[in-house]
């Protein structure tokens, strides 16, 4: 079945916990997926005993719906539409780790929460400033919708962005299933970036209840980044990307994926957050943890895009202080307190 699906074969890139939970919903669906994974223990081990065995190993896989290899350009070679769930950490180097050409007539469904580091940009526009890339092929995936609850097949929710709406309306309706509703607009930068900063407010969000900060800061704190989040994608969306389509601030791809980030004990950004208000180090935190944390990195992009465009976001820099420049988690949450209405 994977020719009929609208987007030709299928590929991920990546196999994380996200990623496995993507292999999931279309093997679900009946995809036959090209698997990207890093190392050939991990192929060994889903073709030897049908599941990943780090990430998400209750989900079991049909053994002819996954072709996973270590080889990188076999999957390129052979899929028409990938979906990108490297973290934006690793994004850059995955793409740079094969002839560039062979992205290019892809489609690439990213489902990446982050920024690249080393360019400070998002996947799409690192694609088309650095490759060339044609924005029509491209699609973002944004949530509410954590890995562990998709594993145990909980309904969620899944928002997918993307200029050409015949592509988009595909990848929405190649994921929809009876555990996942999905719908789709045409929000590239806006959904992205309050994906991008939703996991840095996470991780303020983890601090805030590791200092022992209650239930009804933590609203305010919550309420509170979700205005400055408006803010700055109005100011972005005006001063970058000026548009008649201005997002649609109130749905799940932007409140419930920042109210679900910040309340779920799923939620690795806030796992972070919380290391850090028990006074572990940067250093420390980000050993201790088994998966990547999106939103550190993240602060420190954000801190660059927002002093490029001169757009102030308080609650975003004081989170970055704390990553990036040591301030305690302490101090910079009693420099807040004021702030906060």
């Amino acid at each position: 079945m994977e020719e009929n699906n609208g987007l030709g074969t299928i590929g991920i890139i990546g196999n994380g916990s996200f990623g496995t939970a993507i292999a999931k919903i279309l093997t679900d669906n009946d995809h036959i997926i090209h698997w990207w994974v890093r190392n050939t223990e991990s192929v060994q081990h889903l073709l030897d005993r049908h599941h990943n065995p780090r990430y998400l190993t209750s989900v079991r896989f049909i053994p002819e719906t996954i072709k996973p290899t270590t080889n990188l350009q076999e999957v390129l070679e052979a899929c028409d539409t990938v979906v990108f769930t490297v973290p934006s950490a690793y994004a850059q180097s995955v793409i740079e780790s094969v002839d560039p050409s062979l992205w290019m007539s892809k489609n690439i469904i990213s489902a990446i929460k982050g920024i690249l580091p080393a360019s400070n940009l998002l996947l799409n526009d690192f694609l088309t400033e650095h490759l060339g890339y044609n924005l029509q092929q491209y699609v973002a995936i944004s949530g509410p919708c954590h890995a562990e609850e998709v594993a145990a097949e909980r309904l969620s929710y899944l928002t997918f962005s993307g200029l050409n709406d015949s592509l988009t309306a595909s990848v929405a309706n190649a994921f929809s299933n009876t555990y996942i509703n999905t719908t789709y607009n045409h929000d590239i930068w806006g959904a992205q970036f309050a994906a991008v900063l939703k996991n840095i407010y996470a991780i303020g969000a983890g601090m805030a209840n590791a200092l022992d900060y209650g239930d009804n800061f933590l609203s305010v704190y919550i309420t509170n980044c979700y205005r400055e989040m408006h803010t700055f994608l109005e100011m972005h969306f005006e001063k970058v990307h000026p548009s008649n389509e201005h997002p649609d601030f109130h749905t799940s791809a932007y409140l419930g994926d920042l109210l679900v980030t910040c309340y779920s004990l799923h939620s690795r950004n806030r796992a972070l957050g919380t290391m850090l208000g028990k006074g572990y180090s940067v250093k420390a935190a980000i050993l201790e943890m088994s998966m990547e944390a999106e939103g550190y990195y993240a602060a420190r992009g954000m801190q660059s895009i927002s002093q490029n465009y001169n757009i102030d976001i308080p609650i975003a820099s004081g989170i970055f202080k704390v990553l990036w420049e040591n301030m305690p988690a302490s101090d910079m949450f009693v420099a807040m307190e004021k702030s906060l209405i």
